[in-house]
């Protein structure tokens, strides 16, 4: 049986605000609970109008009290842009909230533009450096204190939050490996290593106190509606905001539009293809298919999906019928 589950980056769409997206974010998570999915995940942006997400735990913490029983996590936290303590600290309060129900995802990325990128860790190069130090020191944290421990996390101590790491590259795929923890990889938006990736994770898994063997997790993004065409004009709010970070444009989420060509030049074109190449977009019986290959290829443990759709209302159908999938693609797979 693979588990879908649900990356949201709550969009600040046009025409709305941020208010509006932290309450479609709380919309979407009793979707998605509703719908069986097994966990859904924020993700840490700086510095974008339409990326709400910034303080990720503050909007987990809207998010589970919102829902009764889906897990919340991070897809990720920039672990570099934080100290562990303070993220470990936050992370016990959501377990004290929410027990049982917490996920910690890493990543090593700024998660924004380079000034911003300054602005939040002072020193760049130390902290990325210290990586995978300072993902030692979190598990250190967030597990049972030691005799004589003097720097303590509280809340945090005890609560052995599940850590993820999730990687776009080789990188993290080779420390998840290393330190026995599950592994995502962002596949939505860079596909080039996932195979690769996952090829090195699995064949370099070292069983550890957390996970005997390899755990998984792809991403894919989705935007499925009773046609292909709906589908489609709903994914060109995506298909333009790759463009945006292309041109380093800040917008708020756009609205769809009827025809890409009269805005994407040809290597634009070709640029948003190749980055978006895995994305689940159509009809049920089209994403059916789409999503056969996808885990047939990648024998993911676990599917994530993000639904970068720009109407509210397109949003929780699509939730409701990628989830009708699910149950197909997991006898298939």
């Amino acid at each position: 049986m693979i588990p879908f589950s649900i990356l949201d980056l709550s969009p600040v769409v046009e025409g709305a605000e941020v208010r509006d997206a932290l309450q479609a974010s709380a919309r979407m998570a009793v979707k998605a609970e509703e719908c069986g999915y097994n966990r859904i995940w924020l993700a840490e942006h700086h510095g974008m109008p339409g990326i709400a997400s910034a303080a990720t735990a503050v909007v987990l913490a809207h998010v589970g009290a919102a829902t009764k029983h889906i897990r919340i996590g991070s897809g990720g936290v920039m672990l570099p842009n934080h100290s562990p303590l303070v993220i470990a600290e936050q992370f016990g309060t959501l377990e004290a909230l929410f027990p049982g129900r917490v996920d910690l995802g890493l990543g090593r990325a700024p998660g924004t533009d380079m000034r911003t990128a300054q602005a939040l860790r002072r020193n760049m190069e130390a902290s990325g450096n210290s990586f995978p130090h300072d993902v030692v020191e979190l598990q250190r944290l967030l597990g049972p204190a030691t005799e004589n421990q003097s720097l303590l996390s509280i809340p945090g101590a005890n609560t052995n939050i599940p850590i993820w790491l999730l990687g776009s590259s080789l990188y993290s795929a080779q420390l998840a490996a290393m330190l026995g923890l599950p592994f995502a990889f962002a596949s939505h938006f860079a596909p080039d290593m996932l195979l690769e990736a996952l090829s090195i994770y699995r064949a370099k898994f070292e069983p550890s106190a957390v996970l005997q063997k390899p755990y998984a997790m792809v991403g894919v993004m989705g935007s499925v509606a009773e046609t292909d065409a709906a589908a489609e004009r709903h994914f060109t709010s995506a298909q333009q905001q790759f463009i945006n970070l292309r041109r380093n444009v800040r917008t708020k989420f756009p609205k769809p539009v009827d025809d890409m060509d009269a805005l994407w030049s040809e290597s634009e074109r070709v640029m948003v293809e190749h980055t978006l190449r895995y994305a689940v977009v159509g009809s049920p019986a089209t994403a059916e298919r789409k999503l056969l290959s996808f885990l047939k290829e990648t024998e993911a443990d676990e599917l994530i999906i993000s639904m970068p759709i720009h109407d509210v209302e397109a949003r929780l159908r699509s939730v409701e019928l990628f989830a009708s999938l699910g149950s197909f693609a997991r006898a298939a797979a």
